[in-house]
Parts: C-alpha cells; structure tokens; sequence
C-alpha cells in the first residue's frame, strides 16, 4: 500500500516541479461559471468555490485592482496549477514503484491497482474539494494492472464501487471472500464480461453537514446510468421529513443523458414522475440493503 498525501489542501509541490506550468494558463472548465440555479439551495451555500481559498492555499495574497471575474481566474490558476504540480509528484513516485517491478521481474504476477478515496473538483462548478454527489466528486479513478490476467487497454462502464475492491483481491489471490463483505468481486468484468444480476445503481450519502470549513449540506441519493436522485436532508441527525429553520429539506433529480452536468433539477416536473417513483423505491432498496436509515418523506 503506497499512500500519497500530496494531492491535498494546501498541496504543496516538491522544489522540482515548483516552476511547473508557470508560463501557460490552464483551461478552465465547461461550468467554471456555475451560477448554481435550478438546483438546490446546497450548491450556492458550499464554501468552495475560488473565492473561498485562502492566502494559504494560494501561497501568497490576491493581487489589488482585479475585477471580481479576473480575481476568480487568478485564483484558478493558482489553485490548478499547484495541484496538477503535486500530482506530478504523485506520477514520478508511481513510476518509481512501476521500475522497480520492472527491474525485479515481478511484473507479470503483481497486482498494481492505482486508485484514491474520491473524486476532486478542479474548478468544476467553480469549487475545489469533493463531498457533493455531483460526478466530479463522486466518481473515482480506478486502473488496474495484471498483465496474465487482464488484456490492456481494457474498459468498463459498469457500476464497481470501493466495497467491491477487497473481494477482487481476494478473488485474483485465490482466496475465499467471507459472506459479510458488502462488496462483489468483478473479476469476470476485467474480461469484457458483465453478470446478469451486476448492479445497475449505487447509493451515496455525505453525512456530515455543514461542517463549518466547506458548508456542504448532508445528503443521500442512488444514482443510475440515466438518472441521479439526491435527498438533502440538511440538518446533520436527520429527522425524518425535517431540516434546519434555515435549510429545509430539498430534492434534486437529474438526467444524466442531457444534463451530464447536474445544472437542472427536473424534480418537480410532471412528465419526470415516473422516474422519481423508481428511483425513490430503489433509494430505499439500497438503504435497506447496507442498513442505513432514511430520514426522508418520498418525493
């Protein structure tokens, strides 16, 4: 297990790569912009957008006379160009490990997984940080290596989640996966192969609300292929049906396949009823399944 910290607040780069990108500008991306409409009040309310960085994070003090919007850019740039910095870090060490293997002849019957704890935002929707069940948070990067096992350049767009990992570790080990693992090994996917019974959605919860230093408020949803159905419940101990005086509960509901950015709810649309009913017994399925307990009145 090899750890890397680097790529974490107030990401700080190592001498080397300190000069990185110093002359370029970083592209910003397609919701840079985000005025956070249509949507729950929890998008406006979460303290991570540039602004929210501070000199520590920045490494030294805005610059006076900038317009709000050339002051949100600076801010980018300082931000992005430091973390891809610290990640380039991350890359020389993974090479070091990859060399080694290399070196010792131990490529072919070693398992490299290369993965992390979340998502990140990069400027999407103006923040930085994770926590949202908005895709840039929620999906993780996973790439594996096994050459006698697995043909490179594979891919799969099927649902595997992080409770899944030790049982493929232990599946690839040869060693039996007790039946209390909440996960499933996904062996048979590294071969092109998709079970009929393979899960087809995924639940999400973020439990700890407004936490002070980032504001996002406590929410739960599942997630399919099409849609994404999230519940802000708000209040931090989740009494059913209730929020906070100031943040009462809210719905979101987005379709994936023409809003793959989650910038319109269509919770309240009556042609989008059918969907909510589904996805609202299937959140309760998934609750079910892992044990958590809803706090939520249905849609």
């Amino acid at each position: 297990m090899v750890h890397h910290k680097a790529p974490h607040r107030e990401w700080e780069p190592y001498v080397k790569h300190a000069d990185m990108y110093e002359n370029e500008e970083i592209l910003e991306p397609e919701t840079f912009y985000d005025d956070y409409e249509n949507r729950s009040s929890a998008a406006a309310a979460a303290k991570m957008r540039m602004e929210d960085l501070k000199p520590k994070d920045l490494k030294q003090e805005v610059p006076a006379g900038l317009s709000p919007k050339d002051e949100k850019r600076w801010r980018y740039q300082r931000y992005i160009k430091d973390y891809l910095r610290v990640v380039a870090s991350v890359d020389d060490n993974v090479g070091r490990v990859l060399d080694y293997l290399e070196d010792e002849g131990l490529v072919d019957n070693t398992l490299v997984i290369y993965t992390s704890d979340q998502g990140f935002f990069l400027g999407d929707h103006g923040w930085f940080d994770k926590r949202f069940m908005y895709e840039e948070s929620l999906r993780m990067p996973f790439v594996l290596r096994l050459p006698r096992e697995v043909k490179a350049g594979t891919k799969c767009d099927d649902f595997v989640l992080n409770v899944d990992f030790a049982s493929l570790v232990l599946d690839l080990a040869g060693v039996t996966i007790p039946d209390e693992f909440q996960g499933h090994s996904f062996r048979s996917l590294l071969h092109g192969e998709t079970p009929q019974d393979w899960r087809q959605s995924m639940y999400y919860r973020y439990w700890m609300h407004g936490d002070g230093a980032h504001n996002v408020y406590a929410h739960y949803g599942v997630r399919t292929h099409d849609y994404k159905l999230i519940y802000f419940y708000n209040d931090g101990c989740g009494q059913a049906g209730t929020g906070s005086e100031t943040h009462p509960p809210e719905w979101g509901l987005f379709d994936r396949k023409v809003d793959p950015y989650k910038l319109k709810s269509v919770v309240d649309e009556a042609s989008e009823k059918p969907v909510r009913d589904e996805l609202t017994d299937e959140l309760h399925r998934l609750q079910d399944e892992v044990g958590d307990r809803r706090y939520h009145l249905d849609v």
